[in-house]
């Protein structure tokens, strides 16, 4: 089989697998008694309605992207970092404590502010994955456990800043900490909740992650031990636990900065939802992408899209916003089947095959 016709193949395996998706999204759809067509059509309206709507897109693509691409180092070392949510969240925190201490000052310096913002929340997301990495190393905890741990901390200490030391004079508030002054905001493009400077970041970020995994040595390291930590060691002299180290420190600190992000451009301060699940969604894109970092983008994007046209639906359907969710879901979970129905027909073939020879 030729290269031009294994291309065609896997299109048509990938085509297939968003087609069962959406077939099964649009069943749960007409199980909530709603038209499955006037669904998807009021996602594309909420999504590409307007220009500030297609704005907003790049808004929610942008930290998420952060993440999916932070994400790439440890799933390319073998290693399931379960614990970037809580990540996103200790970079949201670092960032919000330097910004505080810049918002009672009477002419306070915003490119000064920021930029430590933003080194604070890349060493606040880094440390954090870093303990998911020591314990994993020096303790033998396995990863997804730690992870989920450090998640639940995370949590609770947001909640504790936000109802304890940081509440709103007078009030502890879901809304959060007091708003920011407008020259700590990260600028944005005209009406819009888009910066550009956060839309830069995501994309050198994304590059630098494509040219480290595929064009540097750390990349092959990190694939080495993800494939055989004792094997890269006996036969390549690399030592697994740097390698482990260094992918959750690399995946923390982009996680890092998307908490400031959400800080810095979303929100302006500090709320207990700060993360707006996009860990779990990043490792949602990665599953679906199967790891590979130019796709990443793409897909990243595709999902904040359907964040966004989601909205619509619970005014207009009186459906769950969270169809955009079960879409989401549904479409890694038939990839994954589709994936392994192939890869079983593929070996049924190859022992069909075989015998034949014989």
């Amino acid at each position: 089989m030729g290269a031009r016709q294994r291309a065609w193949e896997n299109l048509l395996w990938q085509a297939a697998a968003v087609g069962l998706a959406l077939l099964v999204t649009a069943g749960v759809v007409a199980l909530a008694g709603a038209s499955p067509l006037q669904a998807f059509g009021l996602i594309l309206k909420g999504a590409f309605g307007s220009g500030r709507k297609i704005a907003d897109i790049f808004v929610i693509w942008v930290p998420l992207l952060l993440t999916a691409a932070g994400l790439l180092y440890t799933f390319h070392a073998g290693l399931w970092n379960i614990g970037v949510e809580g990540q996103i969240v200790l970079g949201a925190v670092f960032a919000t404590w330097v910004l505080r201490m810049f918002q009672n000052q009477p002419d306070p310096s915003p490119a000064l502010a920021l930029t430590l913002a933003f080194i604070a929340a890349a060493l606040g997301g880094m440390l954090w994955a870093l303990l998911s990495g020591v314990l994993k190393v020096y303790g033998g905890v396995h990863e997804i456990f730690s992870g989920l741990g450090l998640d639940f901390v995370a949590t609770t200490l947001v909640l504790y800043l936000v109802f304890g030391p940081w509440k709103r004079p007078g009030v502890g508030s879901m809304s959060g900490t007091v708003p920011f002054p407008r020259e700590l905001w990260l600028p944005t493009l005209g009406r819009t909740r888009l910066s550009l400077w956060a839309l830069a970041l995501a994309l050198v970020l994304w590059g630098v992650a494509m040219v480290l995994l595929y064009r540097s040595r750390l990349g092959l390291q990190l694939r080495a031990v993800g494939r055989n930590p004792k094997a890269a060691f006996l036969m390549a002299g690399i030592h697994p636990a740097r390698v482990t180290l260094l992918a959750f420190a690399l995946s923390g600190l982009y996680a890092g900065l998307a908490g400031a992000v959400q800080v810095t451009q979303v929100y302006h301060r500090l709320i207990p939802a700060i993360s707006s699940g996009y860990g779990w969604l990043g490792l949602l894109v990665n599953m679906l992408v199967n790891f590979n970092p130019f796709w990443v983008g793409p897909v990243a994007w595709f999902f904040a899209m359907l964040n966004l046209g989601s909205i619509q639906l619970p005014i207009v359907l009186k459906v769950d916003s969270n169809l955009a969710g079960v879409l989401q879901g549904t479409l890694v979970y038939t990839f994954l089947v589709v994936a392994g129905w192939r890869r079983l027909r593929q070996r049924r073939q190859a022992a069909a095959g075989a015998s034949e020879g014989a």
